[in-house]
């Protein structure tokens, strides 16, 4: 057979399994194992409610720390029960400031002076933590005001160790959920049906950083700076014996980012911390240990990050099978359709084509610039809070 279309052939098979091949495996799972999701919180009095710690790291967050912290102020859950906790990443702007006035309504301030990142900061407020569950969230989400006690009651299951909320990503100016579910990317959706499978078979094997909650001993856990700790949780908490889900009831909203080189950026920053924290806890892709979790983890994460570079292989093993002219004739279509696409059209659905075209590109370009960051031997980029536009009403 020619080599050429056994490349191609294999690029496209490994494509197919990981983003169709392996939810329909999880869903075949999940219906022989019929486990469910953790069920909606029953009705208990405030003093049944377990204290909580709500985790904030800031960074020069002026701009949408106080309207975080009213967001937190108000979530349906017993405000004796509930601590919240800023950790201050060395701000040089107004934040401290900002958090500081919120003491009187049981907000606590810990700064850092010296500037270490979000894992560096994470560690230091784990031992500020009064309770025995510990949400963490994000300056620039919106956590929907019914979202913690689902999140908190998913941890009365004793064989549970971590708790992730369901990420709804919305484009509009609003807090609004009618607006959130409107505009819910079709990424954003699919990343958490596959979460759900996984819960109900093997558990998740990476939390949403914008929410979830954690057993202390989980938290407590000193990481290094470079590695990321939502994703680092749910391994944490296989090697202690505990199984990872995702709550539907449990939702935030995550404002888009504007522009793909802000979203290029955040992506490679994000996957260049991920790889960092796979390769910490690398032990548990061998199957001998734990066969479902390894298959999972390695579906989920290491297929899906080798994904680009066998695109990058099937669009050679296309010019290797295509006659030079055709595959000249057909790039240049492509280019122009594209180039097009998003300079002309300014409206419809060329321009809605355009852009999905040209955010895959960069998605997978930035997954190609972490590998070759960890194959360097460059450190994961400085933590940097994810800078949404608009993303709170005011």
């Amino acid at each position: 057979m020619n080599a050429g279309a056994v490349l191609l052939g294999t690029s496209l098979a490994w494509w197919v399994y990981t983003y169709a091949g392996y939810p329909a495996l999880l869903a075949a799972s999940a219906r022989l194992l019929r486990r469910q999701l953790p069920a909606a919180p029953g009705d208990r009095g405030a003093r049944d409610w377990p204290l909580v710690t709500i985790c904030l790291v800031a960074h020069n967050s002026a701009s949408t720390i106080a309207a975080a912290l009213e967001a937190l102020l108000a979530l349906d859950y017993p405000p004796d029960r509930r601590h919240i906790l800023v950790a201050s990443d060395a701000s040089t702007d107004a934040t401290d400031a900002i958090v500081a006035a919120y003491a009187m309504r049981g907000v606590e301030l810990l700064r850092l002076e010296q500037r270490g990142g979000k894992t560096v900061a994470e560690n230091a407020a784990a031992a500020r933590a009064r309770g025995d569950i510990i949400v963490n969230t994000d300056v620039s989400v919106i956590v929907d005001r019914a979202a913690l006690k689902p999140l908190v009651a998913a941890l009365d299951d004793g064989t549970v160790g971590v708790a992730s909320g369901r990420d709804v990503s919305t484009a509009a100016r609003t807090r609004s959920g009618a607006a959130g579910w409107r505009d819910e990317a079709a990424y954003v959706g699919y990343e958490m049906f596959v979460r759900e499978l996984e819960s109900r078979v093997t558990g998740i094997v990476g939390a949403s950083g914008c929410l979830y909650a954690t057993r202390r001993v989980i938290q407590r856990t000193v990481l290094p700076g470079g590695v990321s700790r939502d994703f680092a949780a749910p391994l944490i908490a296989r090697r202690l014996g505990y199984r990872s889900v995702s709550v539907r009831d449990a939702v935030c909203y995550v404002p888009s980012n504007s522009g793909i080189a802000r979203e290029w950026t955040r992506k490679r920053r994000t996957v260049t911390r991920g790889l960092a924290t796979l390769l910490c806890f690398r032990g548990l892709l061998d199957p001998r240990r734990d066969p479902a979790f390894a298959w999972a983890l390695f579906s989920h994460k290491v297929m899906r990050w080798l994904a680009p570079w066998w695109a990058l292989a099937a669009v050679g093993a296309s010019f290797w099978l295509a006659p030079a002219p055709t595959a000249l004739a057909l790039t240049g279509v492509g280019l122009l359709a594209w180039l097009t696409a998003m300079s002309q059209a300014r409206r419809g659905v060329l321009r809605r084509v355009g852009g999905a075209a040209a955010s895959a590109v960069a998605a997978n370009a930035a997954v190609i610039g972490a590998w070759i960051s960890v194959a360097r031997g460059v450190n994961p980029p400085t933590w940097e809070p994810t800078r949404r536009s608009d993303a709170w009403a005011r």
